[in-house]
């Protein structure tokens, strides 16, 4: 976003790193800045200052969008902008005229016009959560799309709009105890359903084995690497951790297999937030490790902070981790054309099998579950399924082997459910 006379830092949005989150930090900036233009005019400085003075009582006011203004530390005009609680909603034509009634001309009065004409002009609109991790993933569903289709990589072509889901507001508790599917996807799929964004780009596992009415899931991206990464100051493994170490993570899938292989280790729940907020907590000492999906830290360039790769056997990992889906209407065959061109059906025919295992055991939040099916070398389906009491005193798992073909394996999936849940018995969720 560097321009002329007017600079904007990435390295002082929300903290992150100037040199690996550029697209996100470029997603949020566009929202005020749709062009370098507004930034590198001679009055670019006084109008930005006088926009953000107006913004932080109208607009931000009306979107819980949060700015933090810096003055020039040198002749050349620099500020940093901070957002939190963003959310990327059109511009309502109330925010826009209360910014006119001050009587501005000023560079934001003109972005939020240019948003709003570039957001209803947009050939696809991608609806996404704000976290750096998603907004990359929404990044390559552009990129991708952007390189099979010509007519997408004109400017404004597509526009991504930031939506923030229940698991976003609510970081105080444990997943687990909020309770309900959906937690990470249903404002997505209001807006997608209501017409506001075109398709929707979710990390598959956070999607409920469920879809929305009049919504359809029919692409799935190439899968990143399933396994999860040990993430530590001290030690290179679970297995080296002393007795009591305390293991952050939210999930009780991790949870369980950690308390059921190392028993003498303690896990603390409540450890919820993006990649980039676990990893500060692990380092200001609130835990001694963590665990996060290794997909996450390769599609943020932030591998550099795994001690180690945990193997299948020592961490199965969560059903569909490590894949995107893109959603759409049903009756949108124009989307549906764009997302079979992305589509990755060795990744979607794996995922359809670990949802079914997932779906027969109706799985939510409260429940540790695991499941993978993959290709073997002779090209069939294996698929590993488990399932955990919370306190990972019994672990239970199974494995199916046939064609890696949809119809067999969403079979393999729902026979492997029925399977657990037989041996599992009632009451074996403690729920």
């Amino acid at each position: 976003m560097d321009g002329g006379k007017g600079i904007i830092t990435r390295n002082s949005v929300m903290g992150y790193r100037r040199d690996l989150y550029q697209p996100p930090f470029e997603a949020l900036i566009s929202f005020f800045f749709p062009s370098k233009s507004l930034l590198t005019d001679s009055n670019s400085h006084s109008a930005l200052s006088e926009s953000m003075d107006i913004a932080s009582s109208s607009l931000c006011q009306a979107h819980k969008i949060s700015l933090t203004r810096c003055q020039p530390s040198s002749p050349v005009n620099s500020c940093s902008l901070t957002f939190t609680g963003f959310s990327l909603p059109q511009i309502s034509a109330p925010c826009l005229a209360k910014c006119r009634r001050k009587g501005t001309s000023s560079g934001f009065v003109r972005a939020c016009v240019a948003v709003e004409q570039k957001t209803r002009n947009a050939i696809i609109r991608i609806g996404t959560r704000g976290s750096p991790l998603a907004l990359a993933q929404a990044y390559e569903t552009r990129a991708k799309l952007q390189a099979i289709h010509p007519e997408l990589t004109e400017d404004g072509a597509i526009h991504i709009e930031i939506i923030k889901t229940t698991g976003d507001k609510i970081l105080s508790q444990p997943l687990a105890d909020i309770g309900g599917k959906g937690l990470f996807t249903k404002e997505i799929d209001e807006a997608l359903i209501n017409g506001h964004i075109d398709i929707a780009v979710h990390s598959m596992k956070d999607v409920p084995t469920y879809l929305p009415e009049k919504t359809v899931l029919p692409c799935n991206l190439v899968r990143e690497d399933v396994r999860d990464a040990f993430i530590c100051l001290t030690a290179a493994s679970l297995a080296d951790l002393p007795a009591g170490s305390v293991v952050g993570t939210a999930s009780l899938r991790r949870k369980s297999q950690i308390l059921h292989k190392y028993p003498s280790l303690a896990v603390e729940e409540n450890f919820r937030g993006n990649v980039q907020t676990r990893l500060s907590k692990l380092q200001g000492g609130k835990v001694h490790a963590t665990l996060l999906a290794l997909a996450g830290l390769k599609r943020l360039s932030m591998t550099e902070n795994v001690a180690s790769v945990l193997s299948l056997d020592e961490m199965l990992p969560a059903v569909a981790q490590g894949a995107i889906g893109i959603a759409c209407r049903t009756d949108d065959d124009k989307m549906a054309s764009y997302l079979a061109s992305l589509n990755h059906e060795e990744t979607r025919l794996a995922v359809a099998c670990e949802r079914a295992f997932l779906e027969t055991l109706d799985g939510s939040c409260r429940t540790p579950i695991a499941g993978y099916a993959a290709k073997d070398e002779e090209g069939n389906c294996f698929f590993r399924g488990l399932v955990a009491s919370p306190d990972g005193t019994r672990v239970l798992e199974t494995s199916r082997k046939g064609p890696y073909v949809f119809e067999d394996m969403v079979k393999m999936g729902k026979d492997a459910g029925q399977e657990l849940l037989s041996r599992a018995g009632p009451g074996f969720f403690g729920n």
